[in-house]
């Protein structure tokens, strides 16, 4: 693997994270996209780019996506709060013969987790006396609500239990027959806690993935603009992870 020339867009924890662990594996860093603005402050360099990593808020997400298109950059994405969307930028991403790379989640374990909640699911189906429910923690400078990975573990349950048409989130002890709950918090420091629960009458089954660090998205993120130069498409976690 040759070092790559990173952009990085999103330059808060998450971006300084990137660039520690990109530093570790002898990359560079060659800019830094914090605001709009700065599209035209690295108007320069960016016909040197290998890849651009693209943490930034939910709001400025199709705006740097539109961009690396235009520009022909390979992207990687983490940022969530976009997920209505992903169906059309999926289809402009294979159109335009781009090179996109998104995940809800960028850590090993979460993405070993969205492949057990798939098997998982599938089982549960079969027994409807267990309800299923999603409930996740993240730290209180988190935008979006509930976070894209606990979407991303709701949307794979969803897609065999015919019963559930959609998740919703659940507030003030609502309960919608047809819908998978998800609840959340917002707490301090926390990098990420999800937790899938199915409860019957008589007993509890539950799965928890919970992060120490913000590392592991950091080095996943990482993993996967290494594996994304040279491709064209869209394409998520599970394609670098062979899932």
């Amino acid at each position: 693997m040759k070092n790559l020339k990173i952009l990085l867009i999103g330059y808060g924890k998450m971006g300084h994270e990137i660039e520690k662990m990109a530093l570790t594996k002898s990359h560079h860093i060659i800019g830094i996209i914090d605001q709009k603005t700065d599209w035209e402050k690295n108007a320069k360099i960016l016909d040197q780019v290998d890849v651009a990593i693209d943490f930034s808020i939910p709001n400025e997400a199709i705006y740097n996506i539109s961009r690396c298109r235009e520009l022909e950059l390979p992207l990687v994405i983490g940022t969530t709060g976009w997920h209505h969307e992903k169906e059309k930028v999926k289809e402009e991403t294979v159109k335009h013969k781009a090179s996109l790379l998104w995940a809800s989640n960028f850590s090993l374990g979460v993405n070993i987790l969205f492949h057990f909640n798939k098997t998982l699911a599938e089982v549960m189906s079969r027994f409807p006396d267990y309800k299923v429910q999603i409930h996740e923690i993240h730290h209180d400078q988190k935008l979006d609500a509930p976070s894209g990975t606990a979407i991303s573990l709701a949307d794979d349950i969803i897609h065999v239990h015919p019963p559930l048409k959609d998740w919703y989130l659940k507030e003030n002890g609502e309960i919608k027959e047809e819908g998978l709950p998800i609840t959340y918090e917002r707490i301090g420091l926390v990098p990420g806690t999800h937790i899938i629960k199915y409860q019957s009458d008589i007993d509890e089954i539950s799965v928890k993935h919970e992060a120490k660090n913000r590392k592991g998205f950091a080095k996943g993120a990482v993993l996967a603009a290494e594996w994304l130069v040279g491709k064209k498409g869209f394409f998520e976690m599970k394609d670098v992870l062979g899932f």
